[in-house]
């Protein structure tokens, strides 16, 4: 794929350092995707595609480079995403993906058990930051997180990085009107989510899927009975939770404490 970036940039007449101008990235960054160091985004692949008049080459790349972002149980997923009317979630141990900050993403790769190589950190950080296009999609999906309050409190890369991913979790709520948050406060003894995270989506065509994750792996459920049930347990979940406007205040008093 580099390689063939670097040949239709050659045959547009673009040196590196003028494709990079004109595609809004750094010298370094083309550089290091033509001679296969780094993946591209999809971003980058659809200007080049657009820029060295590629003929549909660079497009025709865009599942290969979502083979290599994303593990195979989760890449249908992801391209779902893209266009979903409905990007639901409940996290008990994370901010969802999709408000993660970059700082928030890198301490939790590093934190990975077995470790991941440096550069397979960076891959895993850029694709994560990469799916966050979606909040700014034209229409936008809806989109609604119920967050256990425990996610709040643990300090992932330390109380700075968790102070400013909280305040962006609060820019977020604010900048996009399609979006909600509600935190599960931890006195709450008892709710419908004990069994554990889960991913809900409804996509463009009408179809409900559920993506749930554990330490023993993933498992992608599109069983519409199971399915049905979940979305009925995600409902429950968002009752028993505080509502938006209680849950903007208590990541308010948490980022202050920080």
């Amino acid at each position: 794929m580099g390689e063939l970036m670097r040949i239709h940039r050659a045959r547009a007449g673009f040196t590196q350092k003028a494709a990079s101008e004109k595609l809004l990235v750094s010298e370094s960054l083309l550089g290091a995707v033509e001679r296969a160091e780094r993946i591209p985004s999809l971003d980058l692949l659809t200007d080049a595609e657009v820029l060295y008049q590629a003929n549909g080459a660079l497009k025709a790349c865009c599942d290969l480079v979502d083979e290599e972002k994303y593990a195979p149980k989760f890449l249908n997923w992801a391209k779902l995403e893209r266009t979903a009317r409905v990007i639901s979630a409940y996290e008990t141990m994370l901010i969802p993906g999709l408000l993660q900050t970059e700082a928030y993403a890198l301490a939790l790769y590093r934190a990975r058990v077995p470790a991941y190589t440096e550069a397979e950190i960076i891959q895993h950080v850029e694709a994560r930051l990469e799916r966050q296009a979606v909040l700014d999609r034209t229409p936008p999906p809806r989109v609604g997180f119920v967050i256990e309050e425990s996610v709040l409190d643990r300090t992932l890369g330390g109380p700075e990085v968790l102070k400013e991913q909280l305040r962006h979790m609060l820019d977020c709520i604010q900048r996009y009107k399609h979006l909600a948050v509600q935190v599960m406060p931890s006195a709450r003894h008892t709710h419908a989510g004990l069994n554990g995270p889960m991913k809900l989506m409804a996509t463009g065509e009408g179809r409900h899927l559920v993506y749930a994750e554990g330490q023993g792996g993933a498992t992608l459920i599109s069983k519409p009975e199971r399915v049905s049930d979940l979305f009925d347990l995600f409902g429950t979940l968002r009752a028993q939770a505080l509502n938006p406007w209680e849950s903007v205040g208590l990541i308010e008093k948490k980022a202050a404490e920080l």
